[in-house]
Order: C-alpha cells, then sequence, then structure tokens
C-alpha cells in the first residue's frame, strides 16, 4: 500500500520527462500524488468492508472508486477511465491498461491465501480492466506482492510470475537506454517486477523503477507495492509520504494499517 503511494509519488515528475539514472533527489517539493494513489486507496477502501462475498466486493469496489475518484477528478486520469468515472452506471471497457496492477495492493496485504489474492485482484480489476491482459495485470502484482510478504524468495517469485504470467528477465541497461512510455499491463508490468527483482532495498527498487522511464509513476509504483512487501519501508519514509497527502486520503491510509496488523 504505502509501497505502491512511494513509487507513485516519487515517479510522477518523471511520468513525461523521463530521467535515466538513480540519483535524483527524493521527496521533492514538486513530486505529487496521481489516480494511482488515490485508486490505490480506493481499493483499500472497498476490501476493507469484507472480503469474503465476490458480489459485494465489486460493488464496494465500485462505490468506493466512483466516490474517491470524483473528490480528486483532476488526478491524471487516463480518457476512458475518467469517463468511467463520471458515469452514473459505470461497465467494465475492455481495458488492459497499466492502471489494472497500479492500485491492486491491498489485494495482496489483505488475502489469507494466494488464491484469495487472485481473486481479490480478479474481481477489482474486471470493474473496469475487464479484458484477459488486463486481469493478468491486476493478478499478477497482486501475486506478487503476497509472495513477498509471505516469505517467498526472489527467485521462487520470478518463477511464479514467468510460469503463469509474464517473461521478467531483462537486461537492465538495454532497459534504460531504450524502453519507452507505455501504457498497457503487458509493457509496463513486467518492467516493474523485473525492478524489483534486481533490486538491493526499497530505496534502489524505487530508484531502479524510475530510472527505467516509461511511465515512471505507475512502473514506479507497482515496484514500490511489491518491494514494501519484501523489504519494509525505509524509516522516516511514512511520515514523508504522509505529508503529500490530503486528510482524506491519509485517514484511509492510517485505517488500512491499523486494521491490516
Amino acid at each position: 500500500m504505502l509501497g505502491a503511494i512511494i513509487g507513485d509519488i516519487l515517479g510522477s515528475k518523471y511520468e513525461f520527462n523521463n530521467y535515466r539514472k538513480k540519483d535524483f533527489p527524493l521527496f521533492q517539493k514538486d513530486m505529487f500524488f496521481t489516480d494511482d494513489t488515490v485508486m490505490t486507496l480506493a481499493i483499500a477502501d472497498a476490501l476493507m468492508k469484507g472480503i469474503d462475498d465476490p458480489r459485494k466486493v465489486y460493488y464496494n469496489t465500485v462505490q468506493s472508486m466512483h466516490h474517491l475518484g470524483r473528490q480528486y477528478i483532476e488526478a491524471s486520469y487516463g480518457h476512458r477511465f475518467r469517463g468511467w468515472l463520471e458515469n452514473p452506471n459505470p461497465k467494465p471497457y475492455g481495458s488492459y491498461g497499466n492502471g489494472a496492477g497500479m492500485r491492486v495492493s491491498a489485494c495482496g496485504w489483505l488475502a489469507t491465501s494466494l488464491e484469495q489474492a487472485l481473486l481479490l485482484a480478479g474481481i477489482v480489476t474486471s470493474t473496469t480492466h475487464d479484458h484477459p491482459e488486463g486481469i493478468k495485470g491486476g493478478e499478477s502484482i497482486a501475486a506478487a506482492i503476497y509472495l513477498a510478504r509471505t516469505g517467498s524468495t526472489k527467485t521462487q517469485i520470478k518463477a511464479y510470475i514467468e510460469k503463469h504470467y509474464y517473461h521478467v528477465d531483462f537486461d537492465y541497461e538495454d532497459l534504460r537506454k531504450n524502453y519507452h512510455f507505455n501504457e498497457t499491463s503487458q509493457q509496463t508490468n513486467p518492467q516493474a517486477i523485473f525492478a524489483f527483482l534486481i533490486s538491493n532495498d526499497f530505496e534502489d527498487a524505487i530508484r531502479t523503477a524510475i530510472s527505467i522511464g516509461g511511465d515512471s509513476d505507475t512502473l514506479a509504483a507497482m515496484t514500490g507495492s511489491i518491494a514494501e512487501a519484501f523489504y519494509g519501508i525505509p524509516k522516516g519514509w511514512t511520515k514523508k509520504t504522509m505529508g503529500y497527502l490530503t486528510k482524506p486520503l491519509q485517514t484511509i491510509l492510517e485505517k488500512f494499517y491499523t486494521q491490516y496488523k
């Protein structure tokens, strides 16, 4: 949860102005939360209302995404998703965009089994991104988070992702030089998972993700969500991150960690 939000904020400055090195300053004044943070917290809010009834999970997800999304309607949503937010009777629209993976952190944290993490990710993703590649986008990140937080090694996480979802073995220098902005799950999720796999700690995971370029905030949000589950959050970063959030967003985040613990 917090890892995704940190990745979103730190990557926000570089989404349309990629910085292909790791030496950028952290927590700059002109960094900000985007739709990635808003939707991550919306889904967390929905799942905290209960995760045992799939129909209620679906309904609560739509309601929470609509409620919180409309409060932050200028938060850099894609055109189709913004139309979904503004529709009083929203339906899934076959998307396979990378928004599927950036918002599912709570699925990986609240699930009591890998199977439940996948089920929850599929439900919350299908509210909008019901294309098979969209579902894969949500499931793959939720699975990686669940595996990371329950003691799997990086080798085990990589093996699971490559068996069920994506090839995640890249050349870092090649990505840093040649990877370009792409909003699809299939061209963002593998790179985000790779950035986690080659990292040394949480900070390095975020710096690696952003240095690859592309859709920096979303890519770093996905990397950060997995990195948090594996490494934890560095001391002092929670307080710094909270300073970028509004009170309603802070309240949801604080409630989530209270309930999870």
